[in-house]
């Protein structure tokens, strides 16, 4: 077998957490499950309501059917030893290091803070309307706090919607490609407000001691009322301890949002945690007009809450700070780097709180999660919902959808023989596909999407076809 017609359940990108409202694979057997709480969710609301749906569910669960298994009887050294240095998109891990979702519905949970986007789209001055969606992008990658699990690769061809009334929005995404790996997107507000879509192909590499996953692709964000365009990429996700020791993440790098109509820019830096962990999680960064003049300045944590302030404010308060903390930063600055080792990365020791400067402006703050989501593979209220399928809902659904494929369905039972032998079934019949494509000579067909330059940066992407929410789903291919 060459290298093209393998399948790989390849490690993805680790991509939303909660946000306050506006206002204010190894086929082997697991044991050891965790204890779970699953209380089930009411289905009624009050007399003579009608409440917002989701795909037709009319309230969401609350828990996942099965806790979580633990992962401690299990060792990725022997999988991931000879692999320093390289991509892993090639590289297959047992099934108990998942979670149960597929890497469509993990980029999906960019919407859970779509108020954000709804208030931009409200705001009458450009200097506001960066900011919300400043707070938006950074929101977009803080689900991914303590989810060490990674999502399932999608199978080529494969589907996720979701519609969510109660939010505004709905969203369709399309695996594209499987060498490389490509997942493109769109979605788009229920009032016409905004269009938000992209192509996501993460590139990972194992360093030994972690995984890294670099983004690739370009997202975009339409402010349709306004007539203007955002661009911008993720940041760079790591995941510590992969082989020893507890996992934790942290998100690095500098994030650059541009307005395309007015030329305004918004710079963020990620900062990596540092020799004594003092800027784990933190992020900050300005806003600039065309002339790289600052207007505004920003910063928070992304896993916690972001603030803004002017920038004379910050100016002042920081050298009022820095008088008063030359000799303390002095003598941290002056101490010995940490050897590199083969013992596990301590996981820093965070500040639970941002300083919030006096004359500062609350952009975001996360919810917090379910008090069981230590059992459910760390997910959000919002997460917990993405894989929810109720009676009637298969005869609404493409037969590509997330929500029908069965190695995804069995872990999220908690069945995870069942899980490990359909996703090694999938996988052979998507290498007979390839095989019997190769054969005819003919090339693979996306259905919602298509090549094509982005319309603001000029850079290859994958824009949406439309026609999906037409539901006429008769060429859909069998991938399951």
């Amino acid at each position: 077998m060459n290298g093209e017609e393998e399948f790989f359940d390849a490690v993805t990108g680790f991509d939303s957490d909660n946000s306050s409202g506006e206002f204010s694979e190894a086929n082997q057997k697991i044991t050891g499950m965790i204890d779970l709480d699953t209380n089930k969710s009411t289905r009624s609301g009050k007399s003579g309501e009608r409440p917002s749906q989701e795909n037709g569910i009319q309230k969401h669960r609350t828990a996942l059917p099965a806790p979580m298994f633990t992962r401690s009887d299990f060792s990725v050294w022997s999988i991931l030893k000879k692999c320093i240095g390289l991509e892993l998109s090639k590289i297959t891990m047992p099934i108990a290091f998942n979670e149960p979702l597929s890497f469509l519905q993990r980029i999906t949970e960019y919407m859970e803070h779509v108020y954000l986007i709804h208030r931009a789209s409200r705001q009458t001055q450009p200097l506001e309307r960066m900011q919300s969606v400043a707070a938006f992008a950074v929101s977009a990658v803080a689900s991914q706090w303590e989810r060490t699990g990674k999502p399932f690769n999608p199978l080529l061809g494969e589907t996720y919607e979701l519609i969510r009334e109660d939010l505004g929005f709905r969203f369709i995404s399309e695996q594209v490609s499987h060498h490389p790996p490509i997942s493109a997107f769109y979605s788009e507000g229920l009032k016409q407000d905004f269009a938000f879509h992209g192509s996501i192909y993460p590139k990972l590499k194992f360093w030994g001691k972690s995984v890294e996953a670099e983004p690739r692709g370009t997202i975009t964000l339409e402010l349709l009322g306004h007539n203007e365009a955002y661009t911008w990429t993720n940041p760079t996700c790591c995941v510590h301890n992969v082989i020893i020791g507890k996992l934790w993440i942290e998100q690095y790098g500098v994030v650059e949002i541009l307005n395309h109509r007015t030329g305004d820019k918004c710079v963020l830096n990620f900062k990596p945690c540092g020799l004594f962990g003092k800027e784990l999680h933190r992020v900050e960064g300005h806003i600039q007009d065309k002339n790289k003049k600052k207007l505004f300045i920003i910063y928070g944590k992304w896993t916690e809450c972001l603030w803004g302030i002017e920038p004379a404010s910050y100016e002042s308060f920081r050298k009022q700070e820095k008088r008063g903390d030359q000799l303390r930063k002095a003598q941290l600055d002056g101490g010995p780097e940490r050897p590199d080792s083969d013992v596990a990365d301590d996981m820093p020791v965070a500040q639970e709180t941002v300083q919030v400067i006096p004359g500062s402006k609350l952009l975001w703050r996360i919810n917090s999660r379910p008090p069981n989501s230590a059992q459910m593979y760390n997910f959000t209220s919002f997460t917990v919902s993405l894989n929810e399928l109720e009676s009637g809902m298969e005869k609404t659904l493409p037969p590509t959808d997330c929500r029908l494929r069965p190695d995804i369905r069995g872990m999220e039972n908690g069945n995870m023989d069942l899980a490990s032998q359909e996703k090694e079934r999938l996988e052979e019949k998507q290498r007979e596909a390839r095989r019997e494509r190769a054969k005819e000579e003919t090339e693979w067909r996306t259905r919602w999407f298509y090549p094509g330059d982005n319309p603001y940066t000029g850079a290859s992407d994958w824009l949406y076809a439309g026609d999906y929410f037409e539901r006429n789903f008769s060429d859909c291919p069998d991938i399951y």
